[in-house]
Order: structure tokens, then C-alpha cells, then sequence
């Protein structure tokens, strides 16, 4: 694990993500059932069981022929048989002759085109042929979507409902995927209270693990919700000891430097190895999100987020979906960002690299551009959901101007699946 970084120092964004990745390995398999398929991960590639189709079969309703005796037409044919799909036709289509065949059916031996019915005219058992077809045509041929042995859905797959599809065409009844994380959410602090609960003058109605829990539940994780934990070490030993059994803890609030914030300092400190926080890193240079801790909690990895709100969102896009990502054996990538058009001035930004939230606005020539909230608080909940992407500004950017090009990362990107 990457050491705690030092004093006075801040960690890049980039070095804290690759070191959150470099830490942690995909979880084990598990079998579920084809109809519990969607939105899991492939733990192993599906290979087909069988060759789709398995036969040659007909892609029309019409007659199945030699193509050598419709290659001048009109001609006449002797109809010996018919066959639909399922079924199967146990004679040899031989010269002159033709079988009445439906879509999905196995084309007969000795045939080698289909004669759509639409060009033809039937009389008893004679088929007069007014347009001919040549060899293949109509015919979709033995492994023409895969072959048995053939490798097709790849293990790290997000399934969508189109794969589940072509699972049950690789015949799967069950799958082998990724166990769901299960990621303990612990919340602390005297000032917060639960919805719906007898609120103080001085307190809050907590958001953040009701936030972080569907932002889990969006990753394709199992959220854990441990309740609030007061500001006294015991009652955080307490709480995060529920922890044991979940693959990740996920703290809000506590992280910082102040009296009250005993993260580290209660966590740390417990005389149990299995209970214990061993720090990896804390103090990432990004904005809002300083005060951020990765470390172990006894076996378990544990990403300690600021309390603000906003910043608990914010640093849960940033290093949370890759920590679930690598559990769940997906490829770890940031949301890819566009290029946008920057609406108004900007004042030169300090070391810390910045994420703003921000509108976003298609003009008439088809540009994006981004409009920067005058206010950026990090406690400022109502602007994040009002907010349509984040504006990314690298440390020591300089100061930008209306009509600059800036970069931003927007919520819809599939890559943030919430």
C-alpha cells in the first residue's frame, strides 16, 4: 500500500486513484441464475455450447431448390415434401424437384437456394418459378452468428439485456460473475440526525449515506448503511466494527484535521489488529475533497470521504466508482471529458486541482458550453443536482476568459452509472 503521504504534502489526483487501484483485487465468482443477469459482471468469457444456427436453414418462407434448375426461368418444379422450422426433411431435393420450406427450417439435402414465394405460382404439386435465385441465396448457413468453441462475451463484461440475450443463445442457464461488493457506509457526527427524525436547533438531517448508498447500488454494488456515529472514539469503534464482512468501508465525515474529526485518530488507535486503521494515504490536492483517507480497516479497504455533502458526491465519482470498478473486474477508467466552451471569466486556480459544478448548454452551432455556478460551497447540495457536469481545472491553471475551451466531465457519461 502506498505510505501516508507527508506532512504539508498533497497528493496528486491521479497518483491517489492509480494507488486505490493498485491496491485492490476483483472478488470472487459466484453462479447466478440467466434471468439475474442484467447489469452484473462476467467473472469468465462465455463460450458457445452449440453452433448458431446448427444447420443450414432458410432466412424466407418459399421453396427450397437446386439453384441449376431455376437458372432460366420461368421453370417448372415437382413440389416432394415440405418442411417448417423444427422439423426436418429426410429425402434428397433431387433435379426438378423442389420442398415447400418456412423460415428456420433446415434446408433439405441436395438444395441450395431458396425461391421466395412471392415468385412463384403453385398448382397441386407443380410450382412454376418466375424469378430465379442463385446458390445460397435465402440460406443462412451453419454457424453463421457462432460456432461451438467459439469465445463470445469476454470475462470483465458489463451484461446488458442484449447479452443476456446471446447467453441464452450460447445456452447458459446460469452465469459465472462477479460477487456484488458489499460496501459498509458509515456516517459521523453530534450534528447530523436521520430523515424524518426530531432535528435540533443546531443539527442537520444527514444526506450523505442515503447519497452514497445509491451511487453504491448505481456501481453494481450491495450498500451497507452502519447508521450515524457520534463524535467520541468508542462510538466509531463501535459503529465501524459492523463493518466485518462487507468488502469495503466507506466513512463520511471525521476525516479532517479538527478536534471532532477522529477518523484516524479512533480507527487507528483500536488495540484489535482485525478493528485497526493502517493509513495509506490522506490530503488529496483536489477541491472540494482535501481531507480524503485510503487505508485498510483491519483486511478491509476503507475510503474515507469529507464530510460536506458535496464533497462526499464529488470524491465518490472520483475514487469510489474506480475502488468498485476493480472489485466488480471491470476496466478502471475516468468519465471520458469534452470540450467545452467556458461562459464566464474565471480567476487563476491554486494548487489544487478543481472540480466546478456547472451548467451545461448546447448553442446553435452545436458547441457545449459550460456555465460555471457563481457559488461553489461544498455544502451547497441543491446546486449538485442541479448541476449538469463538472468543469476540470488542473492545478495552477491560469486564469481563463469567456470563450476559452475548458474540459468537463458530464453526468450522463456512461461511465457514471448514476
Amino acid at each position: 500500500m502506498v505510505r501516508e503521504t507527508p506532512p504539508g504534502d498533497l497528493m496528486s489526483v491521479d497518483a491517489a486513484r492509480a494507488a486505490i487501484i493498485a491496491d485492490i483485487a476483483p472478488l470472487a465468482r459466484e453462479d447466478i441464475a440467466l434471468t439475474d443477469g442484467l447489469g452484473r459482471v462476467l467473472a469468465e468469457p462465455l463460450v458457445a455450447r452449440r453452433s448458431q444456427p446448427p444447420m443450414a436453414v432458410s432466412a424466407m418462407d418459399g421453396f427450397a431448390a437446386r439453384s441449376a434448375d431455376v437458372a432460366a426461368v420461368p421453370a417448372v418444379l415437382t413440389q416432394i415434401g415440405a418442411v417448417q422450422a423444427g422439423g426436418a426433411f429426410d429425402s434428397t431435393v433431387g433435379p426438378g424437384q423442389c420442398t415447400r420450406i418456412f423460415t428456420g427450417a433446415p434446408v433439405p439435402d441436395g438444395a441450395d437456394t431458396i425461391v421466395i414465394q412471392e415468385d412463384t405460382t403453385l398448382d397441386g404439386d407443380q410450382v412454376t418459378v418466375r424469378e430465379g435465385a442463385p446458390a445460397g441465396r435465402y440460406i443462412r448457413p451453419a454457424g453463421l452468428d457462432f460456432n461451438a468453441g467459439d469465445t463470445v462475451l469476454p470475462a470483465g463484461r458489463l451484461l446488458t439485456a442484449r447479452d443476456i440475450g446471446l447467453a441464452a443463445a450460447l445456452n447458459y442457464p446460469w452465469l459465472p460473475v462477479r460477487r456484488k461488493p458489499r460496501v459498509a457506509i458509515l456516517a459521523s457526527g453530534d450534528e447530523i440526525v436521520r430523515p424524518g427524525e426530531p432535528v435540533g436547533g443546531q443539527q442537520i438531517v444527514s444526506s450523505n449515506s442515503y447519497a452514497l448508498a445509491a451511487m453504491v447500488t448505481a456501481m453494481g454494488g450491495e450498500p451497507v448503511v452502519l447508521g450515524i456515529a457520534g463524535d467520541s472514539a468508542e462510538a466509531l469503534r463501535q459503529t465501524a466494527r459492523a463493518a466485518r464482512g462487507c468488502d469495503l468501508l466507506v466513512t463520511s465525515g471525521g476525516a479532517s484535521v479538527g478536534d471532532h474529526d477522529l477518523i484516524q485518530s479512533a480507527l487507528g488507535s483500536d488495540e484489535d489488529p482485525h478493528y485497526r486503521l493502517d493509513v495509506g494515504f490522506w490530503r488529496i490536492a483536489m477541491r472540494p475533497g482535501k481531507p480524503l483517507i485510503f487505508g485498510r480497516y483491519g483486511p478491509i479497504p476503507m475510503l474515507g470521504l469529507p464530510g460536506n455533502p458535496v464533497s462526499t458526491v464529488i470524491c465518490a465519482m472520483i475514487f469510489l466508482q474506480p475502488l468498485v470498478d476493480r472489485l466488480l473486474g471491470l476496466p478502471v477508467t475516468e468519465a471520458p471529458r469534452a470540450p467545452a466552451i467556458l461562459d464566464r471569466d474565471l480567476a487563476a486556480n491554486d494548487r489544487r486541482q478543481d472540480y466546478l459544478r456547472c451548467r451545461l448548454e448546447t448553442d446553435e452551432n452545436g458547441a457545449l458550453r459550460a456555465h460555471p455556478f457563481s457559488r461553489q460551497d461544498s455544502a451547497i447540495l441543491s446546486l449538485m443536482a442541479a448541476a449538469d457536469g463538472l468543469l476540470v481545472r488542473p492545478p495552477f491553471d491560469p486564469a481563463r476568459r469567456a470563450g476559452e475551451k475548458v474540459e468537463i466531465l458530464r453526468f450522463a457519461s456512461t461511465a457514471w452509472r448514476f
